[in-house]
């Protein structure tokens, strides 16, 4: 019998009916037996300051950081901000990597975006990408899922309705659990 792997849902939107963190919930929901979801809360993060975390590292940041270091894996889904990451994500991606040892390293991961633009949120996936690399992250490359147009694939409740959408989110979802058992096996192809 394979082992549970524990999976960290992280979104880069903190809007109630955010496309994204619907997203991390179809994940979720499309997910294989195996494969255990939490999700991070970034809301109580506040704006990095390297003051503050001289006198204290907040709860929230503690929480994340903690967060990370016991998930398997890290499956992140951010909207597209101005042709880049959304602040709330980069923000809680820099608290993280002020910690030591550093939690990122070494850690498997995938991207999804979810935008109402007909593009899907590629930038905001190339420059999450940029920072995986300097902070050690092992990014999934493929398959990629960018849910373009995705006000009309998600319905009011926030529940994805489009076929094709969910199977891409499910195979995201696999090769990324294939991909932890790789890592942890020491294999790298």
């Amino acid at each position: 019998m394979t082992n549970t792997l524990k999976v960290l849902g992280i979104s880069g939107s903190l809007r109630r009916d955010s496309y994204n963190t619907a997203a991390l919930r179809a994940a979720r929901d499309n997910a294989p037996s195996d494969m255990r979801f939490e999700f991070a809360d970034l809301s109580q993060i506040p704006m990095y300051d390297q003051d503050l975390r001289d006198k204290n590292v907040p709860a929230a940041v503690t929480q994340l950081v903690e967060q990370i270091k016991a998930a398997d894996a890290l499956l992140f889904a951010t909207p597209e901000y101005n042709y880049s990451l959304p602040g709330v994500l980069k923000n809680a991606i820099d608290w993280v990597s002020r910690e030591q040892p550093q939690p990122f390293a070494g850690k498997p991961a995938a991207i999804m975006s979810a935008s109402k633009s007909i593009l899907g949120g590629p930038r905001a996936q190339y420059d999450l990408r940029r920072a995986m690399v300097f902070l050690d992250m092992h990014c999934l490359n493929k398959p990629e899922v960018m849910i373009a147009s995705a006000h009309e694939r998600f319905d009011a409740e926030g529940r994805l309705t489009d076929e094709t959408t969910r199977e891409f989110v499910a195979k995201l979802v696999t090769a990324l659990g294939d991909w932890t058992r790789k890592l942890q096996a020491g294999e790298r192809r």
